[in-house]
């Protein structure tokens, strides 16, 4: 029983470290692709399936090397764990892409928005377009981007970690 913990904190480690190389490299695509500028649905969906693979392969994982056993409590731990050093990962990754590979990145994906916005309400005044920019603006700091970021990651991992834990939890017989 005494390796139970570091048992769940390698998990958590090696977890973490494998979503955040696999959202990184998913991520890289979509900048060699020019297509990080969008904010499509697809592109959402892509990245929630891969958290859930891997954070049910990281339950099963803890399972097999706990004799088979995993409670609820312990799959949302685990899962908060990895989603936690996956979401620190991105939020480097994020400030590379914006800071040194695409400098002008934040600049064009606030003009994209400003272009949907005005799209979709052809009635808005050019001053109420301009106070939505300048809320936008003071949204994409890269500190407000990453505790967006991190809130995001934590918040999605603990619903994940809650639907797969109860999937996938056995408790020791007493």
């Amino acid at each position: 029983m005494d390796t139970k913990p570091n048992s769940q904190k390698n998990i958590m480690i090696t977890y973490g470290l494998l979503l955040g190389g696999i959202s990184i490299v998913f991520n890289l695509m979509l900048f060699y692709l020019k297509m990080h500028y969008e904010q499509s649905p697809a592109i959402g969906i892509v990245s929630i399936v891969i958290m859930i693979g891997v954070l049910l392969f990281a339950f099963i994982q803890y399972k097999k090397s706990n004799e088979g056993y995993i409670s609820l409590s312990e799959a949302i731990k685990i899962g908060l764990g990895v989603s936690l050093i996956s979401a620190i990962l991105g939020i480097l990754y994020s400030f590379l892409l914006t800071e040194v590979l695409d400098p002008g990145m934040m600049e064009k994906v606030l003009d994209l928005q400003m272009e949907k916005i005005r799209i979709s309400n052809p009635e808005m005044s050019q001053e109420a377009l301009d106070g939505t920019r300048s809320m936008s603006e003071k949204f994409s700091t890269p500190l407000m981007r990453s505790a967006f970021r991190l809130i995001f990651a934590l918040f999605i991992g603990f619903i994940i970690s809650l639907i797969g834990g109860l999937i996938v939890k056995k408790k020791r017989p007493e």
